[in-house]
């Protein structure tokens, strides 16, 4: 199995079919969205395809380590890396082409009068470490 980080944006990837900001959604159209992101992850559970998923919001800050007690903190986010990222999930499958698959289907999830969003979804796997030799 390997593990592999499906990406939501903000804004970066490629405009979807089905492009209407979320905020232009009625209630019952983000509702519908929800509920098929938590199918969707209800379902790669019993599978045990589905490592953890979270949103994020699109606030957030730079920090970094700059001596004893003084971590400095930049306004950001900066449009280029986090200020694109709406959410996550992590998923451990078989095969790059299962990956692949998994993320065509969340990319349907609906949108705007409950049409699929066909909205791009960034995959990206996991670094594996080398396997170690005893010698």
């Amino acid at each position: 199995m390997a593990k592999y980080l499906l990406l939501k944006h903000y804004r970066g990837a490629p405009a979807p079919e089905n492009n209407v900001p979320m905020d232009q959604w009625t209630p019952e159209e983000v509702d519908a969205h929800i509920q098929f992101m938590a199918d969707f992850g209800t379902r790669l559970e019993a599978t045990g395809e589905l490592v953890g998923a979270e949103a994020v919001a699109a606030e957030g800050m730079w920090v970094r380590y700059d001596g004893e007690g003084k971590p400095p903190v930049t306004d950001g986010p900066f449009a280029e890396t986090k200020d694109l990222i709406a959410g996550w999930m992590i998923i451990d499958v078989d095969t790059e082409a299962r990956a692949i698959e998994l993320a065509g289907e969340l990319s349907a999830a609906p949108g705007a009068n409950g049409e699929p969003i066909h909205e791009w979804l960034e995959v990206r796997p996991f670094l594996a470490m080398p396997p170690t030799v005893d010698g």
